[in-house]
């Protein structure tokens, strides 16, 4: 369908649903939402014992991290630790957040200003599932749209 064809019903027939993320808002994430390759694969941090720093990055690891590890000296004298997979890593991961609304209308406006906003891209992915739904049922009813839904 394109544009031509929907003016045959007024703009609050329809329903417009949007993903958007804002470019200036950073928000913390965790390793699974930004697909991080420690988190995924494990990793191995490599910690000198022989400087205050090692000393203090190593005693964090054994007794503060919460990470399952396993720990292996080298011959050059580093302590080496290996993570598992699927679990958080070190690194403080942002992203940008993702908006999921639903709106009244369509690209001429919102006749309603009625806007609703999913949290989870779940529940946005079950709306729109279930409007596509309507939409199919309301067509083998032989009535078209959202006005017709409000009639029902």
């Amino acid at each position: 369908m394109n544009r031509a064809d929907r003016l045959i019903l007024a703009p609050g027939a329809y329903q417009t649903y949007s993903i958007t993320q804002p470019r200036d808002t950073l928000i913390a994430a965790a390793c699974e939402q930004v697909g991080c390759p420690a988190w995924r694969y494990g990793w191995e941090s490599a910690i000198d014992e022989s400087t205050p720093l090692g000393q203090q990055q190593a005693r964090y690891i054994r007794t503060e991290s919460r990470r399952t590890y396993r720990e292996q000296k080298t011959a050059a004298g580093l302590t080496v630790f290996r993570f598992e997979s699927g679990q958080r890593c070190f690194a403080e991961h942002k992203t940008r957040p993702e908006l999921y609304a639903v709106r009244d209308g369509d690209w001429r406006g919102n006749p309603t200003g009625r806007t609703r906003r999913h949290q989870r891209a779940a529940d946005w992915v079950e709306d729109f599932g279930e409007h596509q739904i309507r939409l199919i049922e309301n067509q083998q009813k032989g009535r078209g749209g959202r006005s017709a839904q409000r009639f029902q």
